[in-house]
């Protein structure tokens, strides 16, 4: 089982720098969590994900539900056996997805109802299921299932609705079987600092092993939005439980989330840029389906230390990217990852040595030029 504590405050944020012990193994906080939906990082190994220096990964209960099937999962021995990973595995709840699928009369306080996007079959999701499929998954840390409202939704709406997600955690929790695994409540409430508070002490109440934030990975919020909702949601909860902002992986917001003393995030982004050509780096995200980097002989990055930088060329990866070869993709993902690990390893630092509004200074000149779009 997981083991989090808490090693040091920052003097000028709400920053912490902790450590996760699992299996003898020990992971530093905060960090960027790679996803794996699929039960497999797209285009990478287990080794390669290793390599860029990864500690948690995610899987999605959603996909992995509907096929292999969880039961399969179970049968194979659980997650880390069926996809040959040693280092400890969160699983969403399948909530984001089930919502982007259902229809507002779909949910009831029961559950939610909407169709198997693979072969229509009709599908019902409620929270001790989702609690359920993740047990047999077999994952480290298990995800609450929540309401994902949209970000335009009124603020009525949202009341409703981080009540219903309230009384869908105490389900999920009195089924929890919590054995070697991990429970995670989810703050939801949009940018409003009463829902957020109403939402984060009713879950302290009921009792979770760590914390998640969620509803800040809508398309249509404004940054500002985001940065209200991690600071009105870790204001209320225990310094001594970890806190994961979900689907956060845009670097700016790595580290404002640091800053507002968020412990874990994750992105499908990095992989998804990758697909489409797209690296990034510390002076920001170039695209190398440009016709520039035709002979640009030299790496991604100089100062980066992954597979793809040290072996190849910006040339050779644009050559792959345009014949469409997928090692390409495999070489960008590599990459992408990598980068945003070495950021979080970054951000460590500066927490050690009491700079990271100072970090944050240089970061946002190198990386946004000053211009923060």
């Amino acid at each position: 089982m997981i083991e989090f504590q808490i090693e040091k405050k920052e003097q000028n944020t709400k920053a912490r720098l902790g450590k996760i012990v699992y299996n003898g193994k020990v992971y530093e906080t905060p960090m960027f969590m790679p996803v794996g939906t699929q039960a497999t990082v797209k285009t990478l190994s287990p080794e390669e994900v290793k390599d860029t220096k990864a500690g948690i990964i995610l899987a999605n209960t959603y996909h992995l539900w509907l096929r292999p099937g969880d039961e399969i999962v179970r049968d194979a021995g659980g997650l880390h056996k069926f996809m040959n990973y040693d280092g400890p595995i969160l699983t969403d709840s399948g909530g984001f997805q089930v919502f982007s699928l259902a229809k507002p009369k779909d949910i009831t306080e029961e559950g939610v109802h909407f169709k198997n996007q693979y072969n229509g079959d009709k599908l019902f999701l409620t929270p001790e299921k989702s609690i359920q499929i993740q047990e047999n998954l077999g994952s480290d840390i298990v995800m609450s299932f929540d309401e994902c409202p949209p970000a335009s939704a009124s603020y009525e709406y949202l009341k409703q609705s981080v009540e219903r997600t309230i009384r869908w955690a105490k389900r999920g929790k009195d089924v929890f079987k919590g054995n070697d695994q991990l429970l995670f409540g989810i703050v939801q409430g949009g940018a409003y600092e009463d829902l957020r508070r109403m939402s984060a002490e009713s879950l302290v109440e009921i009792g979770f092993d760590g914390y998640s934030i969620g509803g800040v990975a809508n398309d249509h919020e404004s940054k500002e939005d985001m940065y209200k909702a991690f600071e009105y949601s870790t204001k209320y909860l225990p310094e001594d439980k970890m806190r994961y902002a979900m689907g956060i992986g845009e670097p700016i917001d790595l580290v404002e989330g640091v800053i507002r003393g968020i412990d874990l995030f994750d992105c499908v982004s990095p992989t998804r840029l990758a697909r489409h050509g797209h690296a990034l780096t510390k002076y920001g995200k170039i695209n190398l389906k440009n016709a520039k980097y035709k002979t640009d002989f030299t790496p991604i990055s100089d100062s980066c230390d992954c597979y793809a930088c040290k072996h190849y060329t910006k040339a050779y990866i644009k050559h792959l990217i345009a014949a469409e070869e997928t090692f390409g993709q495999r070489l960008l993902s590599i990459h992408n990852i990598r980068y945003l690990i070495s950021l979080m390893e970054e951000i460590r630092e500066a927490i050690r040595e009491d700079r990271l509004l100072e970090f944050r200074e240089t970061f946002i000149e190198d990386y946004y030029g000053k211009n923060i779009k």
